[in-house]
C-alpha cells in the first residue's frame, strides 16, 4: 500500500469534477434566490400601493356616503318646515280681514250703512290678501266657452246663445298657482 492511498485526506476528498460541478449548481441556487426576494420585495410593494389606494378609495366612499346622508337629512328638514310654514304668509295676509270684522261686531250701534260699508272694505281686504297668494277667481262671463279644467256644470238649460257655453255662474271657481282650488260651477247652454 502507498502511503497515498492510506492518507486520510485522500479519502475523504471529493473528486475534483464533483467540486467543480457543485459549485455552479449553489451559484444557479443562490440567483435563483435573489430573483425571488426580488419578485417578493415587488410583490409586497405593490400590495402596498394597493393597500393604500384601498384606504384612499374607501375614505373617499365614506365621505361621499356622509356627505350624501347630510344633504338628504338638510332636504328632509327643510321640506319639513316647508310644510309647517307652509300657510305662513296667507295666514299673516288674513289677519287684517279678521280685525276688520272683530273691529265690525265691536260697534254696537253701527247703521246699516256702515255695516254695509265695513263689509265692502274687509271684502276688499280678503280679495287682495287671496291676489297675494295667487288665489285667482274663476268667474267666466255669459256666452264664454265652458271649460271642463275650471268649470262644474250644474245644468244645461235651453238658451239664446251657441252651445256648451257658460249661461251664468252660480258660484265663483278659484286657483290657486294655476291649479284649479274650486271649479266654477255654472250652468251650461244646451243644443237647441
Amino acid at each position: 500500500m502507498t502511503t497515498a492511498e492510506n492518507s486520510p485526506d485522500t479519502a475523504t476528498a471529493a473528486p475534483p469534477s464533483a467540486t467543480a460541478s457543485a459549485a455552479p449548481d449553489a451559484a444557479s441556487s443562490s440567483g435563483t434566490a435573489a430573483e425571488t426576494a426580488a419578485g417578493s420585495a415587488d410583490l409586497q410593494n405593490r400590495l402596498s400601493e394597493l393597500e393604500a389606494k384601498h384606504a384612499e378609495v374607501a375614505d373617499a366612499y365614506l365621505r361621499a356616503k356622509a356627505e350624501a346622508e347630510n344633504t338628504r337629512r338638510r332636504a328632509e328638514e327643510e321640506v319639513s318646515k316647508a310644510r309647517k310654514f307652509a300657510v305662513d304668509a296667507f295666514a299673516e295676509s288674513l289677519l287684517p280681514v279678521k280685525d276688520s270684522l272683530e273691529a265690525a261686531i265691536s260697534i254696537p250701534a253701527a247703521t246699516p250703512e256702515q255695516l254695509l260699508e265695513g263689509v265692502h272694505a274687509t271684502l276688499r281686504q280678503l280679495a287682495s290678501a287671496l291676489e297675494r297668494n295667487k288665489v285667482i277667481e274663476i268667474n267666466p262671463a255669459a256666452g264664454s266657452k265652458f271649460d271642463p279644467h275650471q268649470h262644474q256644470a250644474i245644468s244645461v238649460v235651453p238658451a239664446d246663445q251657441e252651445a256648451n257655453t257658460v249661461v251664468a255662474v252660480l258660484q265663483k271657481g278659484y286657483l290657486i298657482a294655476e291649479r284649479v282650488l274650486r271649479p266654477a260651477l255654472v250652468t251650461v247652454a244646451g243644443p237647441t
